[in-house]
């Protein structure tokens, strides 16, 4: 990564992360968000944007050391074993508190650190684990447009040196998986899919109206991995940009690993081969908070 020029914005991102069991794997996706990482300039720090930090206020991890957090249930230990050891950034909250306004910003130095949906994927786009992490949470009480108007005013941030990634997927249906689809989507789950794409490419500002789609209820049964899409498209609209597709792709039929890029080119994304990482035999899927 070459060192961030305080002229130009920080690029953000959006990444379909799926199955934790991707942070030990590799396969075409874990190959593009390792692109990602080493497109990007050198970032003051990370600011993510998990759909597993999903409570009833919006928060900032403020501790120096989070801890990494084996957020899940039913896989094999050596995913229990990764450890990401990045520092954290307390003074980040002051920042993210002043770009929000008047929104209220809590600080949480003790009950949360550095979940599944961070490091999935931050173990492979910065696998150094040396640059600074802080996630803000998702207010689990509040509209789609709460979070993309939230999304609007952290693009400040872009310019002092903060590189903000969502982490969720697009389509996230656990109940209506199916083991017979490790690399291919249902219809609905593409028809949702292509019209997010579209959005996102042609006007980030207008992805409130994927609300009302017709497969909005299928592909989002619940919004937790939905709304991280949101802080990219504010972000996007905040700036005029559109948005690029990284890398797409479905696993299990209703997930779908879509992720999108703003403000960066990342050559080689496209070069890696091999479905996402499967999940775990025995345990329910929607039992083992995917």
């Amino acid at each position: 990564m070459t060192a961030s020029a305080a002229s130009e914005p920080m690029p953000a991102a959006f990444l379909g992360h799926g199955s934790p069991m991707n942070a030990i794997e590799a396969n075409r996706y874990t190959a593009a968000w390792k692109a990602f990482g080493q497109a990007v300039p050198r970032p003051r720090a990370i600011l993510v944007v998990s759909a597993h930090w999903f409570v009833n206020a919006t928060a900032v991890t403020v501790m120096p050391r989070p801890r990494t957090i084996h957020d899940f249930y039913g896989f094999p230990q050596e995913l229990f074993d990764v450890q990401y050891p990045a520092p954290g950034l307390p003074e980040l909250l002051e920042e993210v508190s002043e770009a929000v306004k008047p929104t209220w910003v809590g600080a949480d130095a003790d009950s949360w650190g550095l979940d599944h949906g961070t490091w999935s994927v931050l173990v492979h786009a910065f696998p150094r684990a040396d640059i600074p992490v802080v996630q803000i949470s998702i207010d689990a009480g509040k509209p789609l447009d709460y979070h993309f108007e939230l999304g609007t005013k952290l693009a400040a941030l872009r310019h002092a040196g903060v590189l903000i990634v969502g982490s969720g997927n697009v389509v996230h249906n656990l109940r209506d998986l199916d083991w017979d689809r490790p690399d291919s989507g249902f219809a609905w789950a593409e028809r949702f899919d292509d019209s997010v794409r579209l959005v996102m490419r042609d006007d980030p500002a207008g992805s409130l109206r994927l609300q009302s789609h017709r497969d909005f209820v299928l592909a989002v049964p619940t919004p937790d991995h939905f709304i991280p899409l949101l802080y990219l498209s504010g972000l996007a609209a905040a700036s005029g940009e559109s948005t690029d597709v990284l890398i797409d792709g479905y696993t299990y039929g209703a997930i779908s690993m879509t992720a999108y890029t703003l403000g960066v080119t990342c050559p080689g994304a496209a070069d890696g081969a091999g479905a996402a990482a499967a999940l775990p035999q025995g345990v329910p899927p929607d039992a083992t908070n995917l």
